[in-house]
């Protein structure tokens, strides 16, 4: 952690530099020994006590060092003369996560310290994106299950699901919203929500402005909206699908389309639901489109949309690597822009190195 320390307070230095020297190799270490005053410039990242506590001065200067920093979800170590149950309450009361007896062996104060440390950094950086995945999840399980049911679609709830993704993208990096992502079993929401994921990387890498960029993950967490209109058992088998069901998979696009037209949707999001299988060349589907007739939302869409489904996770097959994911984009020449996926590689490969 940038511009954090760990700080050693202690009433004995001489007996604490074995266990200074071990901080050191987890971070800033920075020692307070008794009657030193306490500098704040530096915030806290960890406290470890090495003082006697059932000292008042020492239980005073501890107490008064943590409201000083007032960061109740510090990791407090505490090294204990004496470890009878009032002492172990009396450094709980202080404020102490783990406490050993003095005489510990410093290198297992360091292991401890370090998983404490570790935890909860991990926490921290995780948990705020956990919430908003799953804010986004539950505004696409509202919104298939309300297609399923014949309802109809709020597009004012959609739009309340763009912006934690935005922020998840922006904030923690496209990797840790790929990562938690992928722990969603239900394979459609997973990929809509890497598609939004992906395509909130790329305008953001592009300087889209806030309204275009808001236009863009609509269009993206909505792509797939006509597959709520596909039969389940073909939505999520195991395995590949055949001709068939293939066939079948490809309405999705103007079922989706369909479905949005009644609820008053704009054009650019109704164009890249229905074209978002549309090649430059004309292979694409469902309605053949050339070149100039496939707009630049598309054109972008696209390449998220195949990169997600190169990349992500199924029972059927391993994930593509990000690089390979890209070759594959650039092989495509004549059916995706070459400038765009230009960008696109620059916009994936910088997150996911």
């Amino acid at each position: 952690m940038v511009d954090a320390a760990i700080y050693l307070l202690t009433d004995r230095p001489d007996r604490s530099v074995a266990l200074e020297t071990l901080i050191k190799t987890i971070g800033r270490c920075e020692v307070l020994s008794s009657g030193q005053e306490q500098p704040f410039d530096v915030a806290p990242r960890a406290i470890v006590s090495d003082m006697t506590l059932s000292r008042r001065e020492a239980a005073n200067r501890l107490r008064a060092f943590l409201r000083r920093k007032g960061d109740s979800a510090l990791p407090v170590v505490c090294l204990l003369r004496s470890t009878t149950d009032q002492d172990l309450r009396q450094a709980r009361d202080l404020g102490a996560t783990i406490c050993f007896p003095a005489y510990t062996a410093p290198h297992i104060v360091a292991q401890a310290l370090l998983a404490e440390i570790t935890e909860r950094e991990t926490d921290v950086l995780t948990q705020p994106i956990i919430k908003n995945v799953s804010r986004a999840r539950e505004v696409l399980t509202d919104l298939f299950e309300g297609v399923r049911t014949g309802g109809p679609i709020s597009l004012a709830q959609v739009d309340a699901g763009l912006d934690p993704i935005l922020a998840a993208v922006k904030e923690n990096g496209l990797t840790r919203w790929l990562e938690t992502v992928w722990t969603h079993d239900d394979a459609t929401y997973q990929h809509c929500l890497l598609v939004a994921g992906v395509a909130a990387q790329f305008v953001l890498h592009l300087g889209f402005g806030a309204k275009d960029r808001e236009h863009f993950i609509r269009a993206a967490l909505l792509h797939d909206v006509g597959k709520a209109q596909i039969p389940l058992g073909i939505l999520n088998k195991p395995s590949r699908l055949d001709a068939d069901e293939v066939a079948i998979m490809r309405l999705h696009p103007v079922i989706g389309y369909d479905i949005l037209c009644k609820s008053g949707c704009d054009a650019v999001t109704l164009g890249a639901v229905r074209h978002h299988h549309e090649m430059l060349d004309g292979s694409g589907y469902p309605d053949g489109l050339i070149a100039n007739e496939i707009s630049d939302t598309v054109r972008l869409l696209t390449i998220c949309d195949i990169y997600s489904a190169l990349t992500e996770r199924r029972s059927y097959k391993e994930p593509m690597p990000a690089r390979e994911a890209i070759s594959m984009l650039t092989s495509m020449t004549g059916k995706l822009e070459a400038s765009l996926v230009h960008h696109f590689a620059d916009a994936m490969l910088r997150d996911t190195n």
